[in-house]
């Protein structure tokens, strides 16, 4: 899932979603992340998957910068999402659910749910 967040956005609570979401996940043998752009459509990271996120605390952290914005895994070195995907994903959810290309089917029974829920 890509999420855009504001430069100044608190990914507190965006990380503890994207933990939940990873446990969910990894119930059914899947696997899933939570990746993150800015307003200007560059891919900054991920989400940190640690719940205590901050300077010095996780020795095992890849991230170049761990810690200096709470929650942000920026491993860009690992993981680089090609800016044209960023920009113009397959599909928006919000604030209106919009498909630009056909999505597989269990995506699609997801999304079509989503947009009748609201």
């Amino acid at each position: 899932m890509l999420v855009v967040v504001a430069d100044d956005a608190d990914l507190t609570p965006l990380a503890t979603a994207s933990r939940r979401l990873q446990g969910h996940a990894q119930s059914f043998n899947r696997g899933a992340d939570v990746f993150l752009a800015d307003e200007r459509g560059a891919y900054i990271g991920r989400t940190c998957h640690w719940r205590d996120c901050r300077p010095g605390v996780r020795r095992s952290c890849d991230a170049p910068h761990c810690g200096r914005r709470p929650y942000l895994h920026d491993d860009l070195d690992a993981i680089r999402l090609n800016s044209s995907l960023v920009l113009s994903p397959p599909v928006t959810l919000w604030p209106h659910v919009t498909r630009r290309d056909q999505l597989p089917p269990d995506v699609e029974e997801v999304v079509a749910a989503l947009e009748h829920a609201v």
